[in-house]
């Protein structure tokens, strides 16, 4: 079991001459994206014209914009412990979990229902949770029942839920989703998303920064830059 790691991102502009709304999401290429499993959006923040920020919180909460003097700041911590949940979606947008776990790579958990009551569990029946073990992935066995959806993601700081990473739609019964999931963050400039949105197809603008999380310093600042000539985006490391 790889040890737990934490990262906690900065991301700073100051006078960009156009407000501009960032978004942050685990969308890097994989196997089945858009038909199997779906990227959900981690972190949404608008950077100001001139300075100051507002931040956009998730769905439920109301939208809340708080103007902050001096260069606009945004931050995020990501937690490498991964985390299943059997997630609860209103209009698009996971909005909690009906119930949730840890889970280290390499494992399979079990998905379970009785009585309306959703339980993850390491072992079905007597069998050894040793021997469900496949490394480099997580798996998660749907034995509800009944089709089900599922979410991949990690801890949250702060949060009792773990934060949806990837989705999956409908995982039928005695099916088994697997996914090899790399914290490869990537951050585009739109306005179209909120937090914990599910992302039904690619996002139609160029991401302006990728990287994989595991390779960065503990603590990371980033400086958004817009262009005024082009009016292109661009993040450098400060």
């Amino acid at each position: 079991m790889s040890l737990t790691f934490f990262r906690h991102l900065s991301i700073q502009s100051n006078d960009l001459g156009k407000e501009a709304t960032i978004i942050l999401t685990f969308d890097g290429d994989m196997k089945g994206l858009y038909q199997d499993s779906f990227p959900v959006v981690w972190k949404v923040s608008t950077f100001g014209e001139t300075g100051g920020c507002s931040h956009i919180f998730a769905a439920p909460l109301p939208t809340y914009i708080s103007p902050v003097p001096g260069p606009c700041r945004m931050h995020a911590t990501y937690i490498s412990q991964l985390a299943v949940s059997k997630p609860q979606v209103v209009d698009g947008n996971i909005v909690g979990a009906e119930t949730a776990i840890g889970i280290n790579n390499g494992q399979r958990i079990f998905l379970t229902e009785d009585n309306h009551v959703f339980h993850f569990s390491v072992m079905n029946d007597s069998c050894s949770p040793l021997m469900w073990e496949t490394p480099g992935v997580v798996q998660v066995v749907n034995a509800t029942g009944a089709i089900q959806d599922i979410a991949i993601g990690f801890i949250s700081d702060g949060y009792l839920m773990p934060q949806p990473a990837l989705y999956f739609k409908e995982v039928g019964v005695s099916s088994t989703v697997t996914a090899a999931f790399n914290p490869i963050l990537r951050a585009y400039i739109t306005s179209d998303y909120q937090e914990t949105a599910i992302l039904q197809g690619a996002i139609d603008t160029p991401a302006i920064w990728e990287h994989n999380l595991a390779s960065l310093s503990e603590s990371t600042t980033l400086t958004l830059h817009r262009d005024p000539a082009t009016g292109h985006y661009t993040i450098t490391q400060a």
